[in-house]
């Protein structure tokens, strides 16, 4: 006989991972539902207790407005849940392949707390079909359950945006999807209760896993493609933001604009289906054509700044300050920052690197990239200013704020046009 899912006032829900994913989900559930917020960190889950949130995603106020929420790094506490929720990251290797690893070891903890009747719903970006054939089968071993008899599955692809204040979760439409259809029918009415901009319930998590991993292919394609025209109008001497704004009177001109691109979705999702696609005997052109396009842009920006700077004086030895180090403006998001690559190719021209980002963990940045970041540029001392991240706190100091850092004919290169182009010595 199948297994009941639980009933409304029956439903204990277990939020495993409590990152820029896990905790606003954490926070929502738990003003309305009793919700334990897992981690393995027992620093995070100490932090999250005291109401601070250190990627400044959730407010202390939202925190202490959960009050249905408690936090635990205690693996026991989850066998009092049946709804698990997993939000942990799923990176790729150094040879661009997806890295499963958080993901099967949130399951086999999963696994271990299931009991039946439950439901583990995922929320990890990843490859059409890899909740059922990577995840569930180490529900199975660990619990000794049996799928879609004793426990069911379920997959609602996360589309949280980092430092966004305006499109926040309850904002976002949420896609929903379940391995039955009384599992897609009980996932769905979950996130409806929290989602205010609606749900749309796929036909199979196979169609769930695929929409997301699709959301950021597109961007990652469309934002090659406008970094390629960068590369080609910068060898025509022409400013590509003006020949942007100047396509851009089209009605259905797309608003792309060149830049790095890195985090923890659209500079790694793409790797998660061309791997499968490759799996299967289909070889990804186009999509690994964008991603080598968008690796390459680091590199190019620290030439373009050493080119500039040689025009002057020779660069060996010479000292460079770049103004930002997470992977977007007014977010401390460090995962995949394409300013590292900035950095290395910078160092092979024997320049001294500076790194200054007030809104960063300067012990993170350590513990990622081996940088020690510094608290507070020295005045007049530099040969070249890279405005790699335009923070608010650096767009507010402006061009000529930001030259007091340079010597007095010091370059200055703004990555993102954040400045305008007149004031700057160049851009993408």
């Amino acid at each position: 006989m199948t297994a009941q899912l639980p009933s409304q006032d029956q439903i204990r829900i277990a939020v495993i991972g409590l990152g820029y994913v896990g905790l606003p989900l954490a926070a929502a559930f738990g003003r309305q539902l009793p919700t334990l917020g897992f981690d393995i960190d027992a620093e995070r889950v100490a932090e999250l207790q005291r109401f601070e949130d250190h990627t400044l995603e959730v407010t202390p106020d939202a925190l202490r407005a959960a009050d249905k929420l408690t936090f635990s790094h205690d693996v026991e506490a989850l066998k009092q849940c049946n709804v698990f929720i997993v939000t942990v990251p799923t990176p790729i290797d150094e040879y661009k392949r997806p890295d499963l690893t958080p993901l099967e070891s949130a399951s086999r903890t999963v696994g271990r707390a299931l009991s039946k009747g439950a439901i583990a719903i995922y929320e990890s970006t990843v490859y059409p079909g890899a909740t059922e054939e990577v995840c569930v089968p180490i529900l199975e071993r660990e619990s000794g359950l049996t799928f879609n008899e004793d426990f069911f599955a379920g997959y609602s692809p996360e589309r949280i945006n980092p430092g966004d204040h305006e499109h926040r979760l309850e904002t976002i439409m949420k896609v929903t999807s379940g391995s039955t259809s009384e599992a897609a029918e009980f996932v769905d009415a979950l996130y409806a209760r929290i989602i205010q901009a609606g749900t749309h319930k796929a036909s199979s998590i196979r169609v769930a896993e695929a929409a997301k991993v699709i959301e950021n292919i597109q961007r990652d394609v469309n934002i090659a493609l406008i970094n390629e025209l960068a590369l080609i109008f910068h060898k025509l001497d022409m400013d590509t933001h003006e020949v942007l704004e100047a396509a851009g009177t089209k009605w259905n001109f797309l608003p792309f604009r060149p830049g790095l691109v890195g985090g923890h979705c659209i500079g790694v999702d793409p790797y998660y289906l061309t791997h499968k696609a490759q799996q299967i005997g289909h070889h990804p052109e186009m999509i690994l054509a964008g991603r080598r396009i968008n690796d390459c842009m680091g590199s190019h920006v620290a030439q373009r700044v050493i080119r500039l700077m040689a025009g002057g004086k020779r660069t060996n030895g010479a000292r460079v300050l770049i103004l930002g180090l997470a992977f977007k403006e007014n977010c401390p998001d460090l995962r995949n920052t394409k300013v590292v690559d900035i950095i290395d190719e910078l160092q092979t021209f024997n320049v001294d690197v500076d790194v200054h980002d007030p809104w960063v963990s300067a012990k993170l940045a350590k513990h990622e990239y081996g940088l020690d970041l510094v608290e507070k540029p020295e005045a007049g001392a530099y040969d070249a200013i890279i405005l790699a991240v335009p923070h608010r706190d650096f767009v507010k100091l402006g061009s000529d704020g930001i030259r007091r850092f340079g010597t007095e004919n010091a370059v200055l290169f703004d990555v993102k046009h954040a400045l305008g182009r007149e004031t700057v010595d160049g851009c993408l």
